[in-house]
């Protein structure tokens, strides 16, 4: 394999993750590939599409397990191209492709069975609560993105957002006399 990690400091660089985190979630992550391998068999040998036993064929070029769970910290860490992913770990990018999606569930699954995945969707306010955990204030970082609108009146009115356009202030008819409000000037 063409990554070699020399010490903790390189390995939390690579994967966000000390050593010995990793191999607290290696034997958890195997577990998970092991049970995702079993129900692909069982469901290749059902359809009557499988034609060797469990375990057969080529290994591939992620041959253990610490080297595929590597593999997934490694783009989730860094977010390299497929072909920078390929290249580092010498295949090409479309096995890079395949096997990031192929082993991505089982990093999501060993994750949730370790309950260290945030929650995503909170659908009460009691399970925001539980999700606080006592905290009291919730920050949230938010950017507005355009998107293109709808040319149904409908869905036009489903997404509006109740802003109003960057120049309604130069429909605004001020009458003489009155406090321009920002500048405090009469107008």
């Amino acid at each position: 394999m063409g990554m070699h990690i020399r010490d903790d400091r390189q390995m939390k660089a690579l994967t966000g993750l000390s050593q010995a985190q990793f191999d607290a979630l290696l034997p958890v992550f195997r577990d998970r590939y092991q049970v995702t391998q079993q129900k692909t068999y069982a469901a290749g040998v059902e359809a009557g599409t499988r034609r060797r036993k469990l375990g057969g064929g080529a290994k591939g070029k992620l041959p253990s397990m610490a080297e595929k769970l590597l593999f997934v910290l490694y783009y989730y860490k860094t977010y390299p191209t497929f072909d920078v992913l390929g290249t580092q770990f010498e295949m090409g990018r479309s096995k890079a492709n395949e096997n990031l999606h192929k082993l991505s569930p089982i990093l999501y699954d060993t994750l949730v069975d370790l309950a260290l995945m945030p929650y995503r969707e909170l659908g009460t306010p009691a399970a925001l609560q539980a999700a606080l955990k006592g905290g009291h204030q919730v920050l949230i970082d938010a950017t507005e993105r355009a998107y293109r609108r709808s040319k149904e009146d409908a869905k036009q009115r489903e997404h509006y957002s109740g802003k109003k356009t960057a120049y309604a202030q130069e429909h605004c008819h001020i009458a003489p006399g009155e406090v321009d409000h920002l500048s405090g000037a009469d107008v």
